[in-house]
């Protein structure tokens, strides 16, 4: 492969779980399903004594002008950092309850997911995310979660 196509940071494929006490797992993409999966996550997590960390997905384009990486202002993953941000906001107001975390990885959505359920108590999801066919009662990324992951799934239809 050309260098000029390589990516520039690849991912990490054997990250070490994050430090802490047990945690529900809340996969966030700005969609109006993962807003419900986390607020439903945030009534339930208190009554499990689980903490909760809300996670977005980012990755880099695959091809922008044919290979050509521009260098932009804007980056894949401040605009996940923002989208994680903005739902934590929508769900817990301005202030966030101690026992929630966000955090931003890069990867394929389900394939994060999946990894990050082997150190989770549980996994919480949206039913529908951005992309795929809107009238699918479980997206693609929610469907490979239930059916992969390493602990309990949460999948959250829209309240």
């Amino acid at each position: 492969m050309p260098e000029s196509l390589r990516d520039p940071h690849p991912p990490d494929p054997h990250r070490e779980p994050e430090p802490g006490p047990p945690a529900m797992v809340v996969g966030v993409d700005g969609s109006a399903s993962s807003v419900a999966a986390l607020r439903y996550a945030a009534g339930l997590a208190p009554r499990l004594d689980l903490h909760v960390r809300a996670i977005a997905v980012w990755n880099y384009p695959t091809f922008i002008y044919g290979g050509y990486y521009p260098e932009l202002d804007w980056t894949p993953e401040d605009d996940a950092q923002r989208i994680v941000q903005r739902t934590a906001l929508e769900v817990f107001g301005e202030s966030a309850p101690e026992w929630f975390a966000t955090r931003t990885r890069r990867g394929r959505p389900a394939e994060v997911l999946i990894d990050e359920s082997a150190s989770a108590e549980m996994l919480v999801l949206g039913s529908r995310g951005h992309g795929g066919f809107a009238g699918l009662l479980l997206g693609s990324v929610s469907a490979a979660c239930a059916e992969h992951a390493k602990c309990p799934v949460l999948v959250v239809h829209g309240r």
